[in-house]
This record gives structure tokens, sequence and C-alpha cells, in this order.
């Protein structure tokens, strides 16, 4: 019990750092999700992900899963967390066994005291939901970024975390973007795409 604890902090670890580094990946605000038209043309704000995006699989060798990611973020691996990000947006995904299914109840007691210490957190709501892989519980909240390295601000960010379970093994999508960013669409995009192997 004591080892799926320790695992389950150095994964939360690793997502808390990936928050800060997708957050720290590029200088602007970000924190309004209205498009804005220059010159004829609409420009996103940096935080929202196109309509147009193209979608790409990876699949994790020994996580036993797959999904889909937006094609052209950068790719990095810490233990059994893989990241994807670009920008303010990131998606990181976090492979752990488990010998039993999730409920909102065990993931209160087993993830939030290590939410609650990163800093600007804000409570959202946790309860389940149902994609293609399952149900999963999910977690939605907000935190502050890491200053930037260049201009020392920061940038509040909004996360939804969904935690699955199949046949012994739990996969945690960790998704987070600028706070005001409208990427509903994206973020059911990546969650529904999830398979297991």
């Amino acid at each position: 019990m004591q080892r799926g604890r320790r695992v389950g902090a150095t994964a939360l670890a690793v997502i808390g750092l990936a928050l800060s580094v997708a957050a720290c990946g590029s200088s602007k605000s970000g924190t309004s999700s209205a498009p804005t038209v220059t010159n004829g043309k609409e420009s996103l704000p940096p935080g929202d992900i196109p309509d147009n995006q193209v979608y790409v699989t990876y699949a994790s060798g020994a996580g036993g899963y797959a999904l889909q990611y937006p094609q052209g973020w950068a790719q990095t691996r810490s233990g059994s967390t893989t990241l994807f990000r670009q920008n303010f947006n990131s998606i990181a995904v976090t492979s752990a066994s488990a010998p039993t299914a999730p409920t909102p109840a065990s993931v209160r007691a087993r993830d939030l005291a290590a939410l609650r210490s990163q800093p600007g957190y804000k409570a959202g709501t946790i309860s389940t939901i149902t994609r293609p892989a399952g149900t999963a519980v999910r977690i939605t909240y907000a935190v502050t970024s890491a200053a930037d390295p260049v201009t020392g601000k920061t940038v509040p960010l909004d996360v939804e975390r969904y935690v699955f379970w199949h046949r012994g093994r739990t996969v945690t999508i960790t998704l987070s973007s600028a706070k005001g960013s409208d990427n509903v669409d994206p973020w059911k995009t990546v969650t529904d795409s999830l398979t297991w192997k």
C-alpha cells in the first residue's frame, strides 16, 4: 500500500512539473477565450486548440494503452509519465498498477493532498464520466503556473484530470490550458480516444 502511495505521489509531482513547464512554453497571457480578428483573419487565443487540429496516435508499450494527441506537440517521458505540450497546453499521461477501480472517494483520499500543494490551487469538482474506454473519475481544478523564466509572469491554468482503470491498471490523463481557453472538444477527443492494449 505504501509503495502505491509513493508511486502516486511521484506521478503527481511529475504532472505538477509538467503543468509548470507547459505554461512556461510561451510568454503570452492567454487568459481570454474570445477569438480576435486581424486583417480579416481569425486569430485564436494562445490556449485554444484550433478546430482543424490533426491528431496522431501514441501507443505506450509497458503502459498498456494508446491514445491520440495533437500532431506537432513536443513529447517527453519521465518514468511512467508521458507529456505532450505546446505553449500553454499540456497532456500528461501516467500509467500505474492498481488492484481495484478508482472511485471519487478513493481519488479524493489519494490525490487531493498533493493537488492542493500546487501554487494557486482552487478546487473544482469530482465526478464520474463515461468514455469509450470505460468510466473515469474526473477532477477539475485550477492552479498557477511557475514563473516564466524570461518574463517572470505566471499564468492561471484550468486543469481536467481523468483516472481510468482496466484489468489492474490505471491510466491518468491530466489536461491543462490557460484559464478561459475553449478546449472542451479537443480534450474530449483525447479522452475519447483512449484504448486498452
